[in-house]
């Protein structure tokens, strides 16, 4: 049994593949395929690239209907889907926050209660109208902003674990960023993967673990508060905002989350 691993960085994160099987060219040429299919998953949604579909859409949806490629626009439909099953509480339109808190590309800030308000006047779901027939999304006003960084690992994993499958992997470990892993089957001679889920401690750099999730084909999404927050006063304001109160979220620690779709798993550990 040989064992292949690859590395790519795409989404401002680094993303590692873990690969066994009987014959080590065919699993590189597989890995490599399925980081090609990571990257163009970027390509798609980044809010950074000028020449990406949902950069495109997110200039121009307020004037116009805007066509897109047919799955993102069904990654877009199935958004939808999960901002309505969580009651919003996950929510692809969270951009103007996002920039309004200084997350989009910073460290944060603390904005004015007026700025807030203004902010949260151009999110939800009700404002994205997409057409089914004509695979177009077009906004009801001005100043909504698609930000899909909640779900895109997940998405890219999936997209890159279909690759694998396609290509005969029957056992495989990718992981974006740490924080969304995918897995094809079981290591060689174990039962499943074992991933620790760890939080650091406040008083060092070193970390502690929670937990083990055990993965056998399916999942996991860890979101947490940590990673990219700021401090006014005596509170820390994390990078994860509530669309609903247009405030960071407070209360909870971490969400872990382990289902068959890592698409799912990224976006609902968010929600939680």
């Amino acid at each position: 049994m040989e064992t292949v691993k690859l590395a790519r960085e795409a989404m401002a994160t680094r993303f590692e593949i873990v690969l066994h099987g009987d014959n080590p060219i065919s699993l590189r040429a597989a890995g490599e395929e399925a980081l090609e299919e990571i990257e163009w998953v970027e390509a798609q949604l980044s809010i950074y690239r000028t020449d990406s579909q949902i950069n495109h859409a997110n200039l121009r949806a307020a004037f116009q209907p805007v066509k897109l490629e047919p799955t993102i626009f069904e990654l877009l439909k199935h958004c939808e889907h999960l901002s309505s099953v969580t009651q919003g509480a996950f929510d692809i339109t969270l951009g103007p926050l996002v920039r309004c808190w200084g997350f989009m590309g910073g460290a944060g800030q603390l904005p004015a209660p007026e700025a807030i308000a203004a902010a949260q006047a151009l999110v939800g779901m009700h404002h994205v109208h997409l057409d089914e027939q004509a695979y177009t999304v077009q906004f009801d006003r001005e100043g909504v902003l698609l930000d899909l960084g909640s779900i895109g690992k997940g998405y890219a994993l999936e997209r890159a674990k279909e690759i694998l499958v396609e290509n005969g992997i029957q056992s495989a470990l990718i992981h974006g960023g740490t924080s969304t892993v995918a897995t094809i089957g079981i290591p060689p001679d174990q039962d499943a993967w074992k991933i620790a889920i760890t939080q650091p401690t406040e008083e060092t750099e070193e970390t502690t673990t929670m937990g083990i999730a055990e993965l056998t084909g399916n999942a996991l999404s860890v979101s947490a508060v940590w990673g990219k927050s700021f401090k006014t006063g005596d509170r820390e304001y994390g990078h994860v905002l509530d669309a609903r109160t247009g405030q960071p979220t407070a209360g909870a620690v971490q969400a872990a989350v382990t289902l068959p779709s890592a698409t799912d798993a990224d976006a609902l550990s968010t929600a939680l």
